[in-house]
């Protein structure tokens, strides 16, 4: 098993929010991609009717999904902001910090948010 950490967030999307969602979350992947080696994954998925995106996410370890939770400029999270998270899980070891500083703030900002965390049980990663 790795420490790597991973997430799934579902957002709500209504009908007139897809060219908005591509341009923030073509802005967030640019980003990531540059300044975080510690994302290993970030991807993002919209079901067939438009109505619900998935992010997937997964992080090296702990501390680098802390530190992007830290990458978001005001403006961008502004904007994110506009799409309503309905579900988080959570996938691996998760830390204190990471806990704190990146689960938590979301479950109060969305306090009706389904979340789930999972701890790795077995398996490999490569």
């Amino acid at each position: 098993m790795s420490d790597s950490v991973s997430f799934i967030v579902e957002l709500e999307l209504s009908p007139d929010q897809g060219e908005e969602l591509r341009s923030v979350m073509q802005e967030l992947a640019d980003r990531t991609r540059a300044d975080e080696p510690g994302t290993l994954e970030y991807e993002w998925f919209v079901n067939g009717d438009g109505d619900a995106c998935y992010i997937v996410e997964r992080y090296a370890d702990p501390d680098a999904a802390v530190a992007h939770s830290r990458t978001f400029p005001p403006e961008l999270e502004r904007r994110a902001q506009a799409f309503r998270p309905v579900r988080l899980t959570a996938f691996g070891r998760l830390t204190p910090a990471l806990d704190e500083q990146r689960i938590r703030p979301l479950l109060a900002a969305v306090p009706d948010i389904g979340y789930v965390s999972v701890e790795p049980r077995g398996g490999f990663a490569r």
